[in-house]
């Protein structure tokens, strides 16, 4: 029961109306347009470093009298396939290893390819070489939780020189906001956490901070099933 004596709620003014409005807006565009803004630059620089090594002969502005943003990256698609084509058979694959051979003789060039070809083999190779599971793990110290990435069980001299009776897990646990940074620690199986949550949702619980759950509502409620 109200009385006249009782304060009316307020209404939002125009002001604050526009405020929330556009803030509204700016999360609505801001990922698509960084999407965009990412895709056409990239495409942008691969264009500038491939087409310069294309001949002119075979560039479609001579032609049409346009340049055409993504040329590049058709070029490098296609000359990408052959050489993967040629890599596979027995010529490539002798090719490969006597340049390799090359390679292995020169002090500072042998070291910065065979850090690139590790790189490349674990991003692009597609094995077992990815992440298992999202987990949860106690660093930089007991009662202090932190979100990792199983990555292998632990083999070889790493294995047998630890002190611990059972398995022992490759943990990679990444930065925020720069998942593609972070550490690799080695910890008992016991010790580690499995979470029912996918890679793909603990990265984005990383990359936002812990802004960003699984569930995208209560971080206290289960994900849906």
């Amino acid at each position: 029961m109200t009385t006249p004596f009782d304060e009316k709620p307020r209404r939002p003014g125009l002001l604050a109306g526009l405020r929330a409005s556009f803030l509204t807006g700016i999360v609505v565009i801001a990922p698509v347009g960084l999407t965009i803004w990412l895709i056409w630059t990239t495409i942008g620089w691969i264009d500038g470093v491939v087409l310069p090594l294309v001949p002119s002969g075979f560039r479609p502005e001579q032609y049409i009298g346009v340049d055409l943003r993504g040329v590049g990256v058709i070029f490098f698609l296609i000359f990408t396939i052959i050489v993967g084509w040629i890599a596979k058979g027995l010529i490539g694959r002798s090719l490969i290893r006597y340049a390799e051979s090359l390679v292995d003789r020169m002090p500072v060039v042998r070291s910065i390819y065979s850090g690139i070809k590790q790189i490349s083999e674990t991003v692009f190779a597609q094995s077992e070489r990815s992440f298992e599971k999202a987990c949860l793990i106690q660093y930089p110290r007991r009662g202090i939780w932190a979100i990792g990435f199983i990555s292998t069980t632990a083999r070889g001299e790493v294995s047998e020189r630890a002190e611990t009776g059972g398995k022992l897990l490759s943990i990679f646990v990444p930065t925020t906001p720069n998942p593609t940074s972070g550490f690799l620690l080695f910890f008992p199986e016991e010790d580690v956490i499995q979470l029912d949550m996918s890679v793909e949702d603990a990265a984005k619980l990383v990359i936002s901070a812990g802004l960003v759950y699984p569930n995208g509502k209560d971080p206290t409620e289960p994900p849906a099933t």
